[in-house]
C-alpha cells in the first residue's frame, strides 16, 4: 500500500511540474487572447510550447511549408495512454477503411474516434486561429475534468492555420491600420482591407476550393497528412459577413446523393449539441441555409466523400470585423466574441463525438465496407484513355494525390462514352487506365468521375459540373459492370537519335507548352508549322514544334535534351528540311515563335484569384518570366516594354478612360497582343473593339411576369444562372489558338455570356446547338448559350485581341484549358 501511495504521489508531483510549464495563451503571448491578432510565428510557438509542456498528451507534426516559408503543422491531442499508441491508432483507423491491408485485423471495439479541426483556411477570416490556441489549452488543462473524459475515446487533431501566408498578410496589414483603441465604425479604414486581401494564399488561390484538386502546395502537403489518417469528424472554420450570426451544421440542400443517411443524421446530432451551448449563452445562430454539400473540393464535402462527418462552421466577422465592429443590429461584434463562438463549437463537437464514439466508428467502417463493395454505384468501372501520355499522366497525378486506385487498361471496352453521351464500343489507346469502384476511395472517385451529377436543389453555392474527362481532355467510358484488365502491353521507351539538322516535338498537351517556354527563355529559336505535314513517313499535326540547328548557337541540342527530359517529351530527329507532304521547313507556312514579353494586370478591380491563376501558371508550371502590373497604371504603363498584355477577369476603370483605351489600341495596332478574359473581354466588347456580346432579346412573358414573391428571391435568380456547367465547344484547330487540340473542347461556363460571330476575325471556339453536356443551367438562359463565339481572335493593325468568354484556367484544375491559354501567349502571332 505504501508503494502504491508513493507511486501516486510521484505521478501527482510530476503532473504538477508539467502543469507549471503549461502556460495559458494569455500568459505565453503577453496579451489577452482576443484583444489583438496573433502573428503566425507566435501561433506556432504557442502550439509547440504546449507540446513541450505536455508531451504525454500532445504531439506536433510539421507537415510542410508555404510558398513564403511559413510552417504548416498539426497538433495531435490524446490521453496519455492513446498518445503512446498514436501510430497504432492511425494504422488501425486505415485498416477500418481498407486503405491499409497489412494482414492485421482492424479493431472496432475501443478504437477512439478522430476529430480533425481545421482553422483559418481563408487568411482574412482570422478569429478561428485564436480559438485554436484556446481549444488546445483547454484540452490539456490538468484541471479540466470534461476534456479528460472526452479524450478517453477521442483523438483530436488541430491544424491551427491552413493558410499562414494569407493570415499574416491580413494581420500585418491590420496591425498597421488600427490605433491604441480599435474603431467600431464600419467605414473606418481598419475595416476596409485592400486588394488582394488575405483570403487567399501566396498565389491568390482560394484554398477552400482546392481540397480535391490539390493544385497548391499547402493543399498537397495537408491532404497527404489528412489521407494518412482519414478522421471520422472534420470541421472547417470560416467567417462570413459581419451582420450574420453563427452558422453550423446541418447544412443546406443540395446534398450530393452519395452522402449517407448516417452522415446527414450525425450532422444534425452535432448541430443540436452546438445549439445547446449557444442557447445557454443566448447566442444567435442558423442552420440548413446557404452552405450546401455538393461541390467536391471544399473542407466539408471532401471529408464527407472520404467517410467523415464534414462540416463548415461560419462566424460573422471576417476581414471587416477587425477587433470590433458595429453591425446592422446595433451590436458591437469583437474579436473576442468571434473567437469564443468558434471555441465553444469546437469543444461541443468533440463532446458530441465522444458521447457517440462507438457508433461513429461503426458507421465509419460501414461507409468503407459499402465503398469497397461498390454499393449503389450505377457504374462499376471507369476507363480513361488518350493517345497523349502527358494527359493521362496528369490524371494519374490527381488520382495518386487522392489515394484513388487505378490499373493500366488495354483492349476493347463498351460503355457510356462521355464525349458523345451514348453507349459505344472502343479499342483503347496506348495510354489508358481503369478505375474500379470496388475500392476504399470509390465514393470520392465516383463523384470526381460521374458523367452527370444529380442535383436535388438548383440553388447551389458553387459549380455543378467538374468531371475529370472534360476537365482533363481525355476520353472516358463508364461501364456498368466490373471489368478486369490484363497487363497492358509494354510501351518501349523511345530512343532519341542524334541529329545535326534538327528535331520535331509533337504538341498535344501542356508539357509541349512547358518545353516551348523553356526553350524560348533560354534563347533557343523554335519554329512551328501552321499546317500538317509528313516527315520520315510519319504524320505531324499543325503546331508541331520544329527546333533546327539553323540560327541556334552552340549547345542548342543539349538544352533541348535537358528540357525534353524535364517535361517527359521525346524529340524526334530529322536530317533534312524537306518533307514528303506539306510545307518544307523553310516555307512561309513555318513560323518562328518569338519569345513574348508578358505583363499581367493585377490590383483593384481585377479578380485576385483569376490573376493568381495566371501568375501561378507562369511561375510554377511554365517557369517563364512575367511582369505583374497594376491595373490602375494602364494609362501610364510603358507598353513598348511588352508584347503581350493579359487582362484577367474583372472590371477595369482604365477601360472606361478614353486616353487609356487609345493607348491600348495603339499598342495592338503596333503589333501588341491583348488577352482578355471574361469581364475584361466584356468591357472591351462594349467599347467597340470589333467583337460584341450576344444580346439577350428575351421574351414577352406577359404583364404579370414582374410580380414576384419576396420569399422566392433566391430562386428567382436561378433560371438566369449558370453555376458552372460544361459545354462542348467546336474548335477551328487550324488556328494557332487551338493547336494541340482535336476539333472540340469542353468549357466550364459560369455565366451565359458568349459573343457574336466575328465578321472580321477568327471564330476559333464556337458554340452550336445541342452543346450542353453537364451541370446546371437556368432555363431562362439555356436557349441563349448557342450560336456564338466562346473564344476568338480579332486582328487590329499588326496585333490582335484574343478574348475568352470563359476562364480556361479555372482554379487551375481545368487542366485541358491550360494549353489553350499558353497558345494565346506563345502561338498566336
Amino acid at each position: 500500500m505504501k508503494k502504491y501511495l508513493f507511486l501516486v504521489t510521484c505521478i501527482l508531483f510530476s503532473a504538477c511540474l508539467v502543469a507549471q510549464g503549461l502556460q495559458t495563451p494569455d500568459a505565453f503571448l503577453g496579451y489577452k487572447l482576443g484583444s489583438r491578432y496573433t502573428r503566425h510565428d507566435r501561433l506556432v510557438a504557442y502550439c509547440r510550447s504546449v507540446a513541450q509542456a505536455m508531451p504525454a498528451m500532445v504531439k506536433i507534426e510539421k507537415y510542410g511549408e508555404t510558398n513564403e516559408g511559413r510552417e504548416l503543422l498539426v497538433a495531435f491531442v490524446a490521453s496519455a495512454a492513446n498518445l503512446q499508441r498514436l501510430e497504432d491508432i492511425r494504422k488501425n483507423n486505415l485498416r477500418l477503411t481498407g486503405v491499409l491491408q497489412d494482414g492485421t485485423k482492424a479493431e472496432e471495439t475501443g478504437a477512439p474516434a478522430i476529430v480533425w479541426l481545421s482553422y483559418n483556411v481563408h487568411g482574412n477570416e482570422p478569429s478561428s486561429s485564436e480559438a485554436a490556441m484556446k481549444t488546445l489549452y483547454t484540452l490539456v488543462d490538468p484541471s479540466n475534468a470534461q476534456s479528460k473524459e472526452w479524450l478517453k475515446n477521442t483523438v483530436v487533431a488541430i491544424d491551427p492555420c491552413l493558410n499562414p501566408d494569407g493570415r499574416d498578410r491580413y494581420v500585418n496589414w491590420f496591425n498597421g491600420m488600427t490605433g491604441a483603441v480599435f474603431n467600431t465604425d464600419p467605414q473606418a479604414r481598419e475595416h476596409r482591407e485592400p486588394w488582394p486581401g488575405g483570403r487567399s494564399n501566396h498565389y491568390n488561390f482560394d484554398l477552400n476550393r482546392d481540397w480535391a484538386w490539390q493544385t497548391q502546395i499547402e493543399s498537397q502537403q495537408r491532404l497527404k497528412k489528412y489521407n494518412e489518417w482519414l478522421p471520422q469528424v472534420h470541421v472547417d472554420y470560416h467567417e462570413q459577413g459581419v451582420n450574420e450570426p453563427y452558422y453550423f451544421a446541418p447544412a443546406a440542400e443540395p446534398f450530393h446523393e452519395v452522402i449517407t443517411p448516417w452522415q446527414r443524421e450525425f450532422q444534425t446530432t452535432i448541430g443540436k449539441g452546438n445549439a445547446g451551448y449557444f442557447d445557454g449563452k443566448g447566442w444567435l445562430y442558423f442552420t440548413k441555409e446557404l452552405f450546401d454539400l455538393f461541390y467536391p473540393s471544399y473542407g466539408d464535402t471532401y471529408p464527407l466523400y472520404n467517410g467523415a462527418i464534414g462540416m463548415t462552421y461560419e462566424q460573422g466577422g471576417g476581414p471587416r470585423g477587425g477587433l470590433g465592429i458595429l453591425n446592422e443590429a446595433g451590436d458591437t461584434v469583437t474579436l473576442e466574441d468571434r473567437m469564443m463562438h468558434h471555441y465553444v463549437t469546437g469543444l461541443a463537437t468533440i463532446e458530441t463525438t465522444s458521447k457517440h464514439a462507438q457508433q461513429v466508428i461503426r458507421e465509419f467502417r460501414k461507409f468503407f465496407d459499402d465503398s469497397r463493395a461498390a454499393r449503389s454505384n450505377e457504374y462499376k468501372t471507369y476507363v480513361l484513355t488518350s493517345p497523349d501520355e502527358a494527359r493521362i499522366a496528369a490524371v494519374k497525378k490527381l488520382l495518386d494525390r487522392n489515394k484513388i486506385l487505378y490499373t493500366a487498361a488495354s483492349g476493347p471496352v463498351e460503355g457510356y462514352r462521355y464525349f458523345t453521351g451514348h453507349d459505344e464500343k472502343a479499342q483503347l489507346d496506348n495510354y489508358s487506365i481503369a478505375i474500379s469502384m470496388y475500392q476504399p476511395k470509390s465514393v470520392l472517385a465516383r463523384v470526381l468521375l460521374e458523367p452527370q451529377s444529380k442535383l436535388n436543389d438548383s440553388v447551389t453555392y458553387d459549380i455543378t459540373a467538374w468531371s475529370i474527362p472534360y476537365a482533363y481532355g481525355v476520353e472516358g467510358y463508364a461501364l456498368k459492370e466490373k471489368k478486369e484488365f490484363g497487363a497492358a502491353p509494354a510501351i518501349a521507351a523511345p530512343v532519341i537519335g542524334a541529329s545535326t539538322y534538327g528535331y520535331l516535338v509533337p504538341y498535344h498537351a501542356l508539357n509541349g507548352a512547358q518545353l516551348l517556354a523553356a526553350l524560348l527563355k533560354n534563347g533557343i529559336k523554335v519554329r512551328v508549322s501552321e499546317k500538317p505535314f509528313t516527315c520520315n513517313n510519319k504524320n505531324y499535326d499543325a503546331g508541331t514544334l520544329i527546333i533546327l540547328q539553323t540560327s541556334n548557337g552552340a549547345g542548342w541540342s543539349e538544352t533541348l535534351a535537358a528540357a525534353a527530359a524535364k517535361f517527359h517529351l521525346s524529340p524526334e530527329p530529322i536530317q533534312t528540311g524537306m518533307v514528303e507532304k506539306g510545307a518544307d521547313f523553310g516555307s512561309s507556312a513555318v513560323h518562328v515563335v518569338h519569345a513574348p514579353k508578358v505583363a499581367v494586370c493585377t490590383g483593384e478591380g481585377v479578380s485576385s484569384t483569376d490573376a493568381g491563376e495566371i501568375w501561378n501558371l507562369f511561375d510554377q508550371s511554365l517557369e517563364y518570366p512575367v511582369s505583374m502590373v497594376n491595373a490602375s497604371d494602364l494609362g501610364r504603363l510603358s507598353l513598348k516594354d511588352y508584347t503581350v498584355l493579359v487582362l484577367p477577369d474583372g472590371f477595369y476603370r482604365a477601360l472606361s478612360d478614353k486616353a487609356a483605351m487609345d493607348r491600348l489600341r495603339e499598342f495592338v495596332r503596333g503589333g501588341g497582343k491583348i488577352i482578355a478574359i471574361q469581364g475584361a473581354a466584356s468591357q472591351l466588347a462594349s467599347n467597340d473593339w470589333g467583337f460584341h456580346l450576344k444580346e439577350d432579346k428575351g421574351e414577352d412573358t406577359g404583364r404579370y411576369a414582374s410580380i414576384k414573391k419576396y420569399a422566392d428571391r433566391q430562386r428567382e435568380a436561378v433560371p438566369g444562372s449558370v453555376p458552372g456547367a460544361i459545354y462542348r465547344v467546336n474548335l477551328d484547330n487550324t488556328h494557332p489558338l487551338a493547336f494541340g487540340y482535336p476539333d472540340y473542347y469542353y468549357t466550364l461556363k459560369q455565366d451565359p455570356g458568349i459573343y457574336e460571330f466575328l465578321k472580321d476575325g477568327w471564330n476559333v471556339g464556337t458554340l452550336r446547338r445541342d452543346n450542353y453536356i453537364a451541370g446546371f443551367t437556368g432555363n431562362r438562359v439555356k436557349g441563349r448559350i448557342k450560336d456564338g463565339v466562346v473564344f476568338g481572335v480579332h486582328e487590329i493593325g499588326s496585333g490582335e485581341v484574343i478574348f475568352f468568354a470563359d476562364n480556361p484556367l479555372f482554379r487551375m484544375f481545368w487542366e485541358n484549358g491550360k494549353l489553350l491559354f499558353c497558345n494565346a501567349v506563345f502561338m498566336v502571332d
